[in-house]
């Protein structure tokens, strides 16, 4: 009996998106403050197993809007989350009710 011959398999990744670093150069924003954003959930990253945090490109255009909500309103992070997930919320509204007025 022969011994099996070990398989080697390596794993392809396909990384699609921003580094943290291009992400807060796009979205003229410091690292420290989108390390921030995203610890209180208001941005979305995902993270590999090295800890290294990858951004949708469409996350720039909602980190303009938290800055537009933060300067025009001036809006804590708290209450910037909750005007975030009112306009999502009212985004699907209208999206559903333009669904349903649509022969």
């Amino acid at each position: 009996m022969s011994t099996p011959t070990p398989v080697t398999r390596y794993v392809l990744v396909c990384r699609t998106g921003l580094t943290s670093e291009a992400f807060a150069e796009r979205a003229g924003l410091h690292p420290d403050m989108v390390r921030k954003l995203v610890t209180l959930g208001l941005l979305d990253a995902h993270r590999e197993a090295g800890g290294e945090m990858w951004f949708e490109p469409s996350e720039v255009a909602n980190a303009a809007r938290i800055q537009r909500l933060r300067t025009g309103l001036g809006l804590n992070y708290s209450a910037i989350g909750l005007v975030l997930d009112l306009l999502d919320r009212i985004e699907r509204l209208e999206a559903t009710s333009r669904r349903r007025r649509t022969p």
